[in-house]
């Protein structure tokens, strides 16, 4: 066989991979909304395939196959001496209350709202600009947001479990940048996550958690933090410093 043979064949079976690429992030997504990690924890750290699938009210041939392939991927380990599936390091990120999870953002990423954009990127990339969320839906997220409850919940759950990871590492790191710092505004803080873990550390400041309102709205109280309504592209509240997280999202 020559060269281009070999590259052509080799071109065949990559290709697929492609044709089949959503299948991680789909049966990834498919086990936190099971809580397959959560029932094996909550059972001790290793149970069998039967018991599993009564935990998550699942069918056990379904399962098995759903299994069988987030085991290949590294996400469970099967102990053949046993026949009971436990938690690996990866599975771990996707357990729904675990201090360091990752389910919250990764549900936000594979929602219908921000995979939407990706389907109209060929037209995104033929426009002179604008944003692909609002090509998507007719508007910017943040509107979308306000008269959709259920995404503006699961893009705040998103914000605050990148927040709780990302800024617990900023005030670990280079927490002497808050010293001096009597009142902290955080302009588009969300549900108040990130804001939290500074005044949670650094006591001494006051904090208000600026946002939109029909986000903080819904924002629970928390010590040391003062929700505002409002606006940030048109006033933000005075404060000693102002702390802004951005988050680069998925959406073109």
């Amino acid at each position: 066989m020559d060269v281009k043979s070999i590259k052509e064949k080799e071109a065949e079976v990559e290709i697929w991979q492609y044709v089949f690429g959503f299948t991680p992030m789909a049966v990834v997504k498919c086990a936190i909304e099971l809580g397959i990690a959560d029932a094996i924890e909550s059972r001790g750290g290793a149970v069998s395939l039967p018991d599993l699938a009564s935990a998550v009210a699942c069918s056990p041939f379904a399962l098995g196959r759903i299994m069988r392939y987030l085991t290949h991927r590294g996400f469970f380990e099967l102990h053949e001496s046993t026949n009971q599936y436990s938690n690996t390091p990866l599975s771990l990120l996707l357990l729904k209350s675990g201090a360091n999870t990752l389910a919250p953002l990764f549900m936000l990423e594979a929602s219908p709202w921000m995979l939407a954009p990706w389907h109209g990127l060929s037209a995104r990339a033929s426009s002179n600009g604008g944003s692909g969320f609002k090509a998507a839906h007719g508007e910017e997220i943040w509107d979308f947001g306000s008269h959709n409850p259920a995404q503006s919940k699961l893009f705040n759950d998103g914000m605050a479990c990148h927040a709780r990871r990302a800024v617990s590492e900023i005030v670990e790191r280079y927490g002497e940048v808050f010293e001096g710092i009597g009142c902290l505004v955080d302009v588009g803080g969300g549900d108040g996550t990130a804001l939290h873990c500074i005044v949670e550390v650094c006591q001494w400041i006051r904090g208000i958690n600026y946002d939109l309102p029909h986000v903080v709205s819904a924002a629970q109280q928390r010590q040391g933090v003062e929700h505002v309504a409002g606006d940030m592209f048109e006033h933000v509240p005075n404060a000693d410093a102002a702390f802004m997280m951005v988050y680069t999202s998925s959406v073109p």
